[in-house]
């Protein structure tokens, strides 16, 4: 049993590792496999990410202006994160945007530069959280607190629901430039659901949000989830850790837009 428990604490590290910037200490091995069984603990890592987000948030709210607190929130998540989902949001728009073939789109894409597209689609994503978490903010300090914490945990375990929908592409030739998992193990799927249940019974504590917001919400994010898969499969036919990355930008804006309209049905 203990054992058990030190290997998934491992798993744990080692997505933090992964997803941050933290100095987190792994004596063990690694290889694609503990990878690949760590994405199971994404869910959690983001869960983990949003408090300390909203921790920062809470704190500047108290001394600052409530658009500097969310700028400084912001901020710290980047630095938190080193911007690892926002690069894969900037290079999967330059390469889907730029190039005509698959071959040219993942070329594209794993250039360091960064593009008209990308650069257009970091912007604009910036843009979108910034006045939705300060619209949150200003109306109630628990929505915007709890906002952070479905749409971080949430967007990162949708993020991996992808992989076994896809297949793992790449130039012909090549080998991976950096470490992507490539497969959703059924021994992740209960620390994904746990890291659910845990933000969903959170939420439902603080927030008033009933059964018929919940399936709208559900709804939406199926659709969502349906047409980028779609979309992506014709792109490139499968997923790279740049697309990964860019799945888990798009399903966090679409969180928090929906947490918006809740606000306007009070």
């Amino acid at each position: 049993m203990f054992n058990v428990l030190q290997h998934q604490f491992f798993l744990f590290k080692l997505a933090i590792v992964f997803l941050t910037r933290l100095p987190v200490s792994i004596k063990r091995e690694v290889n694609d496999s503990s990878l690949n069984l760590a994405t199971g603990y994404f869910g959690l890592v983001g869960f983990f990410i949003a408090t300390l987000c909203a921790s920062v948030l809470f704190l500047s709210m108290l001394v600052l202006p409530i658009s500097i607190a969310v700028l400084l929130s912001m901020a710290f998540g980047l630095m938190l994160t080193g911007a690892f989902h926002e690069d894969g949001l900037a290079d999967t728009a330059d390469g889907f945007g730029g190039g005509w073939l698959p071959e040219q789109k993942l070329t594209i894409m794993k250039d360091s530069r960064l593009g008209t597209y990308g650069a257009s689609a970091l912007c604009i994503s910036l843009l979108i959280k910034f006045q939705a978490l300060l619209l949150l903010a200003e109306h109630n300090t628990y929505y915007v607190m709890f906002s952070l914490l479905l749409a971080h945990t949430l967007s990162r375990v949708l993020a991996v629901s992808i992989i076994p929908s896809l297949k793992y592409v790449q130039l012909e030739g090549e080998t991976k430039t950096k470490p992507v998992a490539t497969s959703l193990s059924s021994s992740s799927v209960a620390p994904l659901l746990l890291s659910l249940v845990l933000v969903i019974y959170l939420v439902m504590q603080f927030l008033d949000i009933n059964l018929t917001q919940w399936l709208g919400l559900s709804v939406i994010i199926w659709l969502v989830r349906f047409f980028f898969i779609k979309f992506t499969d014709k792109q490139i036919g499968g997923y790279t850790g740049d697309v990964l990355g860019a799945a888990q930008q798009v399903f966090e804006l679409v969180i928090y837009i929906f947490m918006l309209t809740l606000i306007g049905s009070c």
